[in-house]
């Protein structure tokens, strides 16, 4: 009676170089084989949402991991951007990030982020949150246009 799950498109924001790696074999690993498209600072994030320059022909995605401290304009800014604007609101943000100071997480919520998840510094444990984050995105929750 429930619907097939199919892949989601996602845009990871990310700048380090081995948390992308990581993230990508957490997904790699998981049992759906979801778009991930990644992108190294705030600026490029926008270019993609708003399709410009290099990625004019880029997917819609279906959900973001944002990290906060980011080159150009960092995650918060982003994250305001893509809250502020109607077209963009809509896209579930999961804030993704080392930051585990309470102001960070009470801005990110106040920015309207949907979930705010501290990378844990432990290989395995971070392979599992990203899955986790995955599988709810993917087999939980309903996503827009789907």
């Amino acid at each position: 009676m429930t619907d097939a799950v199919q892949p989601i498109v996602v845009l990871l924001v990310e700048d380090d170089a081995g948390d992308e790696l990581m993230t990508r074999e957490a997904f790699e690993d998981n049992k759906i084989r979801n778009d991930l498209h990644v992108v190294r600072d705030g600026e490029e994030a926008l270019d993609f949402l708003y399709r410009r320059g290099a990625y004019a022909d880029a997917a819609r995605p279906d959900l973001i991991l944002l990290d906060l401290n980011l080159p150009k304009y960092d995650g918060r800014q982003v994250l305001e951007q893509i809250k502020g604007d109607p077209a963009l609101a809509v896209i579930p943000v999961v804030v993704l990030t080392t930051s585990s100071a309470e102001e960070d997480i009470v801005r990110s919520y106040k920015l309207h982020a949907n979930a705010y998840v501290t990378k844990p510094v432990d290989l395995g444990q971070f392979i599992t949150a990203v899955r986790q984050i995955d599988d709810f995105f993917v087999s939980v929750v309903r996503l827009p246009g789907r």
